[in-house]
């Protein structure tokens, strides 16, 4: 209710602006005349006084002249009107009437202007409330997005998801250092994992140009710690042997990478590149893994399905693999073709147990044991030793 009384004030305020010129009355013709004989007289009395003065009239004479001119002016006083007070009959009723129509129009006009275009319907709503809606996402914006997600931190700062979801919004916008405190924030309540702090470190290194510090540096190493093959944070520490001048280093963990790289790794081209650059020879990535799937056609057929339908069947492939490996056993390049497998599809623990089903099945064979130790290695798998 507050805002239509303030709107009716600035409506009133409007038009009384305009309707002010209008209320200024001109004078009429008759006291124009009034107001000129009035001036008369006044010069009439100055003059008969100047003439006493320079002694042509007599005191008596200046007297009566005096009171002549006098009663004249007073007669012509009565006659003059105040100019304000003399409008016109038709001037008036224009006023009259355009204040009427203003009145009246211009509030109307508003609501309707309103009515068609804004939003009457909804209730007032700050900023936080209304990002709550829902709305399509298809018409949701990436600022606007952000826009919601920071709302939500604002009001639980604990939701650790909500800040693992915002850091590579900031990395997508260029905003590297908030991506960082995002992931810290992510890791400080969901803990740590190798993705979480590979992206802490890249957020880090592009927060400064490329360089590659000691904050990013130690962040790439514990995600290694973590999971041995993970390669972006192997890529960025080779990034800074090179960086520190170690030109042999690197070009060693540029290759170890790419001997580590399953098939067709999309990073394999960078690697490569930064090989080259180093004094390197562009490395192939390992042979496909699912590559002797038994028959060309159904590998077509496969390579011809959409993404989810076909990471579903080479799970399916993979898993019947798995399956008949434990059962019925199988040589070393079987089981190590299985390994390879669950490397491809990111399943480390599943790697990990069809390594220790391996060796327990190849016990007796210490030519297929090595083969198998030496494709564990290539992996980042832990050996024997390690695993029991």
């Amino acid at each position: 209710m507050t805002i239509w009384i303030l709107f009716a004030v600035m409506t009133g305020a409007a038009v009384l602006a305009v309707l002010v010129p209008l209320s200024r009355r001109k004078p009429t013709e008759a006291a124009s005349a009034a107001e000129g004989e009035r001036l008369f007289y006044e010069d009439q009395i100055a003059e008969i006084e100047r003439d006493h003065g320079r002694g042509l009239i007599t005191a008596e004479e200046m007297r009566a002249a005096k009171a002549e001119a006098a009663r004249r002016l007073i007669r012509a006083a009565s006659n003059e009107r105040d100019p304000k007070d003399a409008v016109d009959e038709p001037a008036l009723r224009r006023r009259r009437a355009a204040s009427a129509i203003a009145l009246s129009s211009v509030p109307l006009l508003a609501l309707a202007v309103y009515g068609a275009y804004g939003s009457p319907h909804l209730p007032a709503q700050p900023l936080s409330a209304r990002l709550e809606q829902t709305i399509d996402p298809r018409n949701l914006d990436i600022t606007e997005a952000v826009a919601r997600i920071e709302a939500h931190l604002a009001a639980d700062p604990d939701d650790g998801r909500g800040w693992d979801v915002l850091g590579p919004v900031y990395m997508r916008e260029g905003r590297y250092r908030d991506a960082a405190g995002a992931y810290l924030n992510a890791m400080r309540l969901l803990g740590e994992d190798p993705t979480r702090l590979a992206n802490l470190g890249e957020a880090l290194v592009n927060a400064e140009a490329g360089v590659i510090k000691a904050q990013a540096r130690e962040a790439f190493e514990r995600a290694l710690a973590l999971d041995a093959n993970h390669p972006k944070a192997r890529f960025y520490l080779a990034q800074a042997l090179e960086q520190d001048g170690d030109v042999d280093a690197a070009r060693a963990a540029y290759e170890e990478i790419a001997r580590r790289s399953p098939a067709n790794a999309p990073w394999m081209g960078i690697v490569n590149e930064r090989l080259v650059a180093v004094g390197g020879e562009p490395l192939a990535p390992r042979e496909n893994p699912f590559a002797g799937a038994p028959g060309s056609e159904a590998g077509a057929a496969l390579a011809a399905l959409p993404e989810a339908d076909r990471l579903a069947a080479i799970g399916g492939m993979v898993e019947g693999l798995a399956s008949r490996l434990k059962e019925e056993g199988g040589t070393a390049d079987e089981w190590v073709r299985l390994l390879r497998s669950y490397a491809v599809l990111g399943e480390r623990d599943k790697a990990q147990g069809a390594l220790a089903d391996a060796r327990t099945a190849l016990a007796g064979d210490a030519q297929a044991l090595s083969a198998l130790d030496a494709a564990a290695a290539e992996m980042g798998l832990p050996p024997a030793a390690q695993a029991q």
